[in-house]
C-alpha cells in the first residue's frame, strides 16, 4: 500500500512519517495543481491518504511497512 500526501514541509513530513526509503517527492506552482494530483493519485488501486491540511506545495508518496507510521 502506498501512502499519498500534501505538505508545505516535506523534510518534517518525511520525518514524522518514519523516514521511509522509498520517499519521492514532487513541487507544485498552485494549490488547484496540487489537488488535482492527489484527487488523482488516490483514486488509484494501493493509495491511500491521511487527513490533509499540511499544505500543498509538495506532493509525497511512500510504501506503507512495519517502519512507517501513516
Amino acid at each position: 500500500m502506498k501512502y499519498v500526501g500534501l505538505t508545505d514541509d516535506p523534510a518534517a513530513r518525511k520525518e514524522a512519517h518514519g523516514n521511509p526509503p522509498d520517499w519521492s517527492q514532487r513541487p507544485f506552482s498552485t494549490e488547484k495543481e496540487a489537488r488535482a494530483w492527489e484527487k488523482d493519485m488516490l483514486s488509484r488501486p494501493g493509495y491511500k491518504g491521511g487527513p490533509g491540511g499540511e499544505g500543498w506545495r509538495f506532493g509525497y508518496v511512500y510504501t506503507i511497512t512495519s517502519s512507517t507510521k501513516e
